[in-house]
């Protein structure tokens, strides 16, 4: 019958569900166009050298950006997390310099993040403060400690356990990569298997809606919070390993990159869509289009600038057709 529903097509509602499909596919349509690009231009892009290289190279920022996603996802920003990486590093070889037993400076590292991840969540969630603001102030917190209790000096007592895991290698593989991977893992694990993972995606859909179902969503921003500063925390024990050393401002450049491979993936600034596997895309993305810019006839000066036009084109593909929500 003419008057039956499926006569009668929507176009809005077809025009909502091609915006859906765009954005879930766009990541991997602009990943695939970059490999094909660089493929064509460097006879050297495509080697299993130049992939281990590339998975290399954002192998720390996959482990800080598994909490970027899980902050992201509740609709918060944490601009803190790479000045708490570098803290995390200074804090585990200001203490291995300072003789404490192993593995009790990685230890106090971690917890040193996760205490400062803590500040942040009590700020946003119990006091009400933008996470924008208390997480720029963390930031100014962190960097001043690392200062502090470096003196401004370099540290070069590792523990050896980073050590391992930054410069070694198991089988081939660096151990930094098997890092990331896992923790990748165990963030995608949390989110789609588990009640907290459900939480999350909740909170910051509808914040509102999640309360009245009777979920603690001040405890998951919190959590959250906790969560990004223990993987910026994290990052930062296994990077001093790499890098050899502990200085007050090794990770500090890291923030843009590591939340710019989020947002590339696809997860939505404005919380409840993304997740690991959009993270991933999102940081093959950024390795790919850094790499292949190394590889071919590029001007040198110019490499900031692409990376951050496309960037930018991202963030704008986002907030237009991801992060609205319906009213």
């Amino acid at each position: 019958m003419a008057n039956e529903p499926h006569d009668s097509p929507n176009p809005s509602g077809r025009w909502r569900t091609f915006l859906a499909k765009s954005r879930e596919f766009a990541p991997v349509w602009t990943l695939l166009a970059l490999i094909l690009f660089f493929s064509v231009y460097s006879d050297s892009f495509l080697t299993l050298e130049n992939a281990a290289n590339i998975l290399n190279q954002v192998a720390l920022l996959a482990i800080m950006g598994t909490g970027i996603t899980f902050v992201l996802l509740t609709a918060q920003i944490d601009l803190s997390v790479s000045y708490m990486a570098t803290f995390a590093g200074v804090v585990a070889a200001y203490y291995t310099a300072g003789h404490l037993p192993q593995p009790w400076p990685i230890v106090a590292a971690l917890l040193a993040a996760g205490a400062l991840g803590w500040i942040n969540g009590v700020g946003t969630a119990r006091l009400g403060i933008p996470s924008f603001m208390v997480t720029l102030a963390m930031s100014l917190i962190a960097s001043g400690l690392s200062l502090y209790l470096t003196r401004g000096r370099i540290l070069f007592d590792l523990p050896p356990l980073s050590e391992t895991l930054g410069s070694g290698r198991i089988l081939g593989v660096k151990w930094l990569v098997l890092v990331a991977a896992l923790t990748l893992l165990v963030g995608h694990l949390v989110l789609r298997y588990t009640r907290f993972g459900r939480y999350v995606y909740m909170t910051g859909a509808n914040p509102k809606a999640a309360e009245l179902a009777g979920v603690n969503t001040r405890g998951v921003i919190t959590a959250v919070m906790v969560i990004g500063a223990l993987t910026a925390g994290l990052a930062g024990v296994v990077g001093i390993g790499r890098l050899g050393s502990a200085t007050p401002t090794a990770f500090d450049g890291m923030l843009i990159d590591a939340i710019g491979a989020v947002v590339l993936g696809g997860t939505s600034l404005f919380g409840g869509v993304g997740g690991i596997p959009q993270t991933i895309v999102g940081l093959l993305i950024l390795g790919v289009l850094r790499n292949g810019l190394d590889q071919v006839s590029v001007d040198i000066y110019m490499k900031t600038l692409i990376t951050g036009v496309i960037l930018l084109a991202a963030l704008v593909f986002n907030i237009l057709f991801a992060g609205r929500k319906e009213a």
